[in-house]
């Protein structure tokens, strides 16, 4: 049976709803919520975002995306200019690109050395470590996207007048270092999936069975006791622990 745009709308809400059932119960309980999204350019991060704050309160919600550091910030303890964005009692924060910067298009662009990379990658354990011993949940996402897709989208964003404010110079990189990102990216998730800070890798080919998905896996990590409508946990084929790809029984894209 062919999934129409109403039929996605209608699940879509429900699932929003549920959303807003969470972010009620988290602020009563006082629960501190950090969601983290990385991923290739054009993989979906900002139209997941958009569909996960829609319906949540503007003063108990953040998007952190932040600029690239200026040269007072790059002097700085790598961590020191996130830490400033965690959440309070009952907030949420998505952060739209991450401290994982240091480990993604900074290792690959070269805009930082291999020491200051490899101290991050060192520290980054440690650093989520206490983010959850603070009690906070921490939820991370990769959105995985094929480099067929992925030229598809970068091409729409250009032709797009509504879609400028999209484009940047690292676009015109991202299918000639195509490679390089998938290198990047395997060391990234190998050495920071741990107990404290998992992985979940989704496949974002399908933006809308992305966007149901995350939210789904949102929905069962907070861990929220009661629903106006049970969500159905996420499909096993879309959102997945990168524990699936070390066993071999997942694999992300090349």
């Amino acid at each position: 049976m062919t999934d129409t745009k109403d039929t996605h709308q209608k699940r879509l809400e429900q699932l929003q709803v549920s959303l807003v059932d969470a972010q009620i119960w988290s602020q009563a309980e006082g629960k501190k919520i950090i969601i983290v999204f990385e991923g290739r350019d054009a993989a979906g991060k900002d139209g997941a975002i958009k569909r996960i704050i829609e319906p949540l309160s503007i003063r108990q919600t953040r998007v952190v995306a932040l600029p690239k550091p200026s040269d007072h910030e790059k002097s700085q303890w790598w961590f020191q200019r996130y830490v400033a964005h965690l959440p309070a009692s009952g907030e949420w924060a998505l952060f739209n690109r991450s401290w994982y910067n240091r480990a993604g298009v900074e290792r690959v662009m070269g805009f930082s050395s291999a020491h200051e990379q490899e101290i991050f990658l060192r520290d980054v354990r440690p650093f989520e470590t206490m983010l959850h011993d603070s009690d906070i949940t921490l939820i991370k996402f990769w959105l995985d996207i094929s480099k067929d897709e992925q030229k598809a989208r970068l091409e729409a964003r250009r032709s797009d007048p509504l879609k400028r404010l999209k484009v940047s110079d690292l676009d015109k990189v991202a299918q000639d270092k195509w490679a390089d990102y998938s290198k990047a990216r395997d060391v990234m998730l190998a050495r920071s999936h741990h107990d404290e800070g998992a992985w979940y890798c989704v496949k974002t080919n399908n933006k809308k069975k992305a966007r149901e998905n995350i939210i789904r896996h949102i929905l069962t990590a907070i861990g929220c006791p009661a629903y106006s409508q049970t969500p159905e946990p996420p499909d096993p084929e879309v959102v997945f622990s990168y524990d699936e790809v070390i066993a071999g029984n997942k694999t992300l894209f090349k």
